[in-house]
């Protein structure tokens, strides 16, 4: 395995990181990060008024509005139509506060730099142990199903937390059609290699691109697993993982894996990015679980970003999700 030369940036301790009431205060913000006006300019904001410009790319706006158009907005399920306790996340929030090492590890600038990235036309290749191996465009795929939109709560293992309303197909009618054999017992997604348009593949060479990971059959099929095509009741901001991601809300984020191009079905347990990378820390199944630490820091509670305060509040086992997914493991999955 090659050897991580650049280590992640939450690897800073937590006192070195900017607190989330500067980040929701704007200037505050900008002025800890030492940005200043070249930066308002940058994220699109007037000088005197600091609100947004007309003329401004908005990163809530960086998606393709060509994709599915008909499908949006979709209707929302009711099962999952809210989080007792917590608020949607600000649209503007979610979309402007990211990780997406492809094109930087500085969260605020990934929006900003991935506002070139072409997402139309976009193919998944099916392989592996399948009835139906070959390549799909994914608005042809995604014209056979209906949409429907599901709020979430999505934790980082960072142990920072947003709720966002999604918009997907749940990910087994995507299995389903494409009907694995009975002996596939891991389905393995892999990401895109394009350093043309992602500086982070070009200056993080020491990582194994493109992104991968996998679920177990079991995982890939429970109703929470979703394809996920939009957000905010329209496509995919380009920074959040268009024009295709997976949603997994019991695990932590790096296992919804954004920017899907291959989906293989396999027999044995495949190797997944972070896993692979630094095994110590990131877990195969990577659940939710506030009694296992991360090595570096305690996981047992969370900051859920847009509330406009410091305290933490605790995270919950499987995110919150126990009752559709405990059932699945034996409790000693990491």
């Amino acid at each position: 395995m090659v050897n991580i030369l650049i280590k992640p940036d939450w690897q800073l301790k937590e006192a070195e990181a900017t607190p989330e009431s500067h980040y929701l205060n704007r200037k505050t913000f900008l002025k800890s990060m030492g940005l200043g006006l070249a930066s308002a300019l940058v994220l699109g904001c007037d000088k005197k008024t600091s609100q947004p410009s007309k003329k401004a790319r908005h990163p809530s706006k960086l998606y393709d509005a060509k994709f599915a158009p008909s499908k949006f907005p979709a209707k929302r399920n009711r099962s999952f139509d809210k989080v007792p306790g917590r608020d949607i996340t600000s649209e503007v929030l979610s979309t402007s506060y990211n990780n997406y090492y492809e094109f930087t590890q500085v969260k605020e600038e990934v929006w900003s730099l991935a506002a070139n990235f072409v997402t139309n036309p976009w193919k998944i290749k099916v392989s592996g142990l399948s009835h139906k191996p070959r390549e799909y465009d994914l608005e042809d795929l995604v014209r056979r199903f209906p949409l429907e939109e599901r709020v979430y709560r999505f934790r980082c293992v960072e142990a920072w937390a947003m709720v966002v309303p999604w918009v997907g197909i749940p990910l087994s009618q995507i299995i389903s059609f494409l009907k694995p054999l009975s002996k596939a017992r891991y389905v393995r997604f892999v990401g895109w290699y394009r350093p043309e348009q992602a500086k982070g593949q070009k200056e993080i060479s020491s990582y194994t691109w493109p992104y991968y990971e996998a679920l177990r059959m079991d995982e890939a099929m429970n109703p929470l697993t979703m394809f996920t095509v939009g957000m905010y009741g329209h496509p995919l901001t380009k920074q959040n993982g268009a024009p295709v991601r997976l949603i997994v809300p019991w695990k932590y984020g790096y296992k919804s894996m954004k920017g899907i191009t291959e989906i293989e079905f396999l027999e044995k347990k495949p190797g997944t990015f972070w896993n692979d990378a630094v095994p110590s820390e990131y877990g195969f199944y990577s659940n939710v679980n506030p009694r296992v630490p991360h090595p570096r820091w305690s996981q047992a509670s969370e900051r859920v970003l847009g509330f406009g305060r410091e305290e933490r509040i605790a995270t919950l086992p499987y995110n919150g999700y126990g009752k559709y997914v405990a059932k699945l493991y034996n409790g000693r999955e990491v």
